[in-house]
């Protein structure tokens, strides 16, 4: 049977920065090719902040994809006013006849901080989603990381808004939040870690895991691990503080076996460039666009993943396994639960133990295969578009035919 479904996230390819859209677009996609029909609705106010030229990437959309995107005149204040009050404000009334306009069978929320705040899950009828892409609903600065220099462990919201240059949010004060959340019908979480520290944190509504997924099989463009001579280790994602570039940086500052390949952009970018000044072996690629990522996962020893904060569930892991290319990560997070269920990886707490797995995939090539072997099968067992899929569509069938009785 096919179904009408309403995806309403703040970013969506190409305005976006970040792993979170590219989980809703191969959704979309993946919804799209089933036969069934998808409007997204995404700010592109929210991204002209902090990108106000065009897109540099392209993504092609499905014919059953129609996206609706809103823009005004004036983004920052705009945008703004959606992150002080909580409510849509400008783009109330757009959103009130997009979300009525159709009588959808499931609205799917993901990150609305800056397109309707908690305000918008009361808008539209059908059944309700949400998946939990990062920590907004607990955290204002999305991120659970505290005076931007470590993990929080202990909540000191207002002097951490303050630090982060967020202009603090009267609303999180009022019950305007519990009411809003109350509205959503299911809770998808992308790890067991995401739902225990959203549980623990406050939000008592309807839960269950939702592993995302990767594309089955990415178009190349090119192969752009040419170029790269000699043996290599991996990073891929944005540049910001909380990722933890800086300590694989200090780490290959005395560690030249092999080099250090950087992928990705952002704020933090340039204080990155400059730490590694003099450091042939660490090389800056910049934006690669996902379809010209495998050859650089399938050539790489292993995947770093350093990353300072909660992760909720990493996608760039399971894109490296499904290349073959086993993790080494923080054990931190999301992160070592995604080694353990897949048994493709090694885990790290000090950059002493870091360096000791590393050496110990570059001078074991049967161990790094063998580990590669096992991401590659568990990616298929488990964050497979197939899979995903049917976890998903299962989900909605069973709580629509229980609307329906």
């Amino acid at each position: 049977m096919s179904l009408h479904f309403c995806f309403v996230t703040t970013f969506y390819p190409p305005y976006h920065f970040g792993g979170d859209a590219l989980c809703i677009y191969r959704t979309a996609e993946a919804l799209a090719r089933r036969g069934h029909k998808v409007d997204v609705i995404h700010s592109v106010d929210a991204y002209r902040i902090a990108h106000p030229a065009d897109p540099e990437m392209t993504f092609e959309h499905h014919p059953n994809v129609t996206c609706h995107a809103l823009q005004t005149g004036a983004p920052l204040l705009s945008t703004l006013s959606v992150q002080q009050t909580g409510r849509p404000g400008v783009y109330a009334r757009r959103l009130q006849e997009l979300l009525t306009a159709h009588d959808y069978d499931v609205i799917h929320y993901a990150n609305v901080s800056l397109m309707g705040g908690p305000g918008v899950l009361r808008l539209g009828r059908g059944l309700k989603l949400y998946t939990t892409h990062e920590y907004w609903l607990i955290c204002p600065t999305h991120v659970l990381f505290r005076y931007g220099r470590e993990a929080c462990t202990k909540r000191t919201c207002l002097r951490c808004q303050v630090h982060a240059r967020r202009p603090p949010q009267l609303w999180r004060h009022t019950g305007l939040l519990k009411r809003c959340v109350a509205e959503v019908d299911m809770f998808l979480m992308p790890s067991r870690f995401a739902l225990e520290r959203h549980r623990a944190d406050g939000l008592d509504r309807p839960m269950t895991v939702l592993p995302n997924f990767v594309p089955d099989a990415p178009v190349a463009a090119g192969d752009s691990a040419d170029g790269i001579d000699g043996p290599y280790f991996l990073y891929v994602g944005r540049l910001e503080k909380l990722k933890g570039v800086q300590d694989l940086i200090t780490l290959f500052a005395d560690y030249d076996e092999a080099q250090l390949v950087i992928v990705g952009s952002g704020d933090y970018g340039e204080t990155l460039r400059a730490q590694a000044a003099g450091l042939s072996h660490v090389r800056f690629m910049g934006q690669v666009h996902p379809t010209g990522l495998g050859s650089l996962y399938r050539n790489a020893v292993a995947l770093l993943m350093p990353s300072l904060c909660y992760e909720l569930a990493p996608l760039v892991p399971v894109e490296a396994f499904a290349q073959g290319t086993p993790a080494i990560v923080r054990r931190l997070g999301a992160m070592p639960e995604i080694v353990e269920q897949s048994d493709a990886g090694l885990c790290f707490e000090t950059l002493e133990q870091c360096r000791q797995a590393m050496e110990t995939l570059r001078t074991q090539p049967e161990l790094r295969n063998t580990l590669g072997q096992a991401g590659r099968a568990a990616r298929e067992r488990e964050w497979s578009e197939e899979v995903h899929m049917q976890r998903y569509l299962g989900i909605v069938d069973t709580m629509l035919a229980e609307r329906r009785s």
